[in-house]
């Protein structure tokens, strides 16, 4: 199953904090040069391996390929997600950042695995962002695209969310202080979250079958005085039919009789 949780860092002491917790990808996010982000993502490649972990590389697609991680997510500025595609292959996951429901059809269309959407909420862990979409953003862009996850990224915490809608979250700040327990308190929220929607799906379900089992009685009811109608047609008939025979019967007695 695709991770709900992705962890964004350049920290080997995150990556290995993180991995150990649960199924979660790693977002290898490095801003200085592509040899930094080949060492790290190196090293945090054979941490998600030996932790069964999804490891991908931010930005950097020759990174990505040259240390053999599992895919990469690519933002607004960077290689189209076609030309991304061509470069890894089908078999690669390939992120993209978007923002409005035309621009993640279109990374759909062009091969997007999944879509980093956001910024959900304020959040000051990157410069120059937009402003926050909020939940409403967040849910446009994923009912443009069912079937494909998007992972709400900026200023998630464990408390929000429930608030989300989507696939899951990314997280940079969260675990940034402890990133064990950071980790595990987001997948915690997003099992309580998928908890929630599961009984609100059997609730729907169990008033539908509710609905249908009001709606056949009610139809058996209808057939059954429809019946009962009919019969009691039936016998009124059969009733005029022989008071008739027997009118019939008499004027036919007293005919004779007069005769």
């Amino acid at each position: 199953m695709f991770p709900r949780l992705h962890i964004v860092t350049d920290s080997l002491q995150v990556v290995r904090a993180a991995v150990g917790q649960g199924p979660v990808a790693i977002q290898v996010r490095v801003k200085t040069s592509d040899r930094a982000a080949y060492e790290l993502t190196v090293e945090a490649l054979a941490l998600c391996r030996a932790a069964g972990a999804m490891c991908l590389v931010d930005d950097r697609v020759g990174v990505a390929l040259a240390a053999g991680a599992d895919g990469v997510h690519v933002g607004a500025e960077d290689l189209p997600v076609a030309a991304v595609r061509r470069v890894l292959g089908a078999a690669a996951v390939v992120g993209a950042t978007c923002r409005a429901p035309e621009a993640a059809r279109a990374a759909v269309a062009e091969g997007a695995s999944y879509l980093g959407v956001g910024p959900a909420f304020a959040t000051s862990s990157k410069d120059g962002l937009p402003p926050p979409l909020g939940a409403a953003g967040i849910g446009a862009v994923a009912d443009a695209v069912p079937g494909t996850p998007v992972i709400a990224i900026g200023g998630i915490t464990a408390a929000r969310v429930a608030q989300l809608p989507g696939y899951g979250v990314a997280a940079i700040s969260a675990v940034a202080r402890d990133p064990a327990a950071g980790t595990k308190s987001l997948l915690d929220a997003l099992a309580d979250r998928l908890d929630g929607a599961d009984r609100h799906d059997v609730a729907d379900r169990l008033d539908v079958a509710d609905r249908l089992d009001v709606a056949d009685r009610l139809d058996v009811a209808d057939r059954l005085d429809g019946v009962d109608r009919l019969d009691g047609v039936d016998r009124l008939d059969r009733a005029d039919r022989l008071d008739r025979a027997d009118r019939l019967d008499r004027a036919d007695r007293l005919d004779r009789a007069d005769r």
